[in-house]
């Protein structure tokens, strides 16, 4: 643990028209890898706008190093369907935690992030501060796929202890 940063707090909110995997609809859950680690959501059955609202947590020792998000289509007898992939970038994030801000007003809007060629993003993306904590809202353009989007808000939690980001 000693080369780890700190945490990142992956709200996956929702999936919005999603690809159809199956006859009529997909039965969709999401998959984040990052740096050898894998955390997925349940799978939501018959659903192409599903409603996960979970929380998953990965640990960050290189912000340079992608997360990946992959959404599947879960399949009983055969190998689950990849419905598209996204990457998570949380180097905006980092640097404004970097500022080392305190004592703002919460819902300040500290960064909006366009969307480009470089990212994901399928809208401008906040990085608000809220009671003490940064969070940044993404809605993330499936790669590799006919449609899909899928909603996250990721926030950066320290840990006591750990090296952090500051250094």
């Amino acid at each position: 643990m000693d080369d780890v940063l700190g945490l990142l707090r992956i709200r996956v909110r929702r999936g919005i028209n999603l690809a159809v995997r199956d006859t009529c609809s997909s039965d969709p859950y999401v998959v984040i890898t990052h740096s050898g680690q894998k955390v997925k959501t349940r799978v939501v059955k018959d659903n192409c706008n599903p409603l996960w609202d979970e929380e998953l947590t990965i640990s960050i020792k290189n912000p340079n190093e992608p997360i990946v998000l992959d959404v599947y289509d879960k399949d009983t007898f055969t190998r689950d369907d990849s419905m598209g992939n996204a990457e998570i970038d949380i180097k905006p994030c980092i640097e404004c935690l970097r500022m080392e801000l305190q004592g703002l007003p919460d819902g300040t809007k500290v960064d909006r992030i366009q969307p480009s060629r470089n990212n994901c993003l399928a809208d401008e993306s906040c990085i608000i501060w809220n009671k003490g904590k940064m969070t940044q809202d993404m809605v993330l353009r499936l790669r590799n796929v006919e449609s899909g989007e899928v909603e996250v808000q990721i926030e950066w939690i320290d840990l006591p202890g750990l090296k952090g980001i500051q250094g």
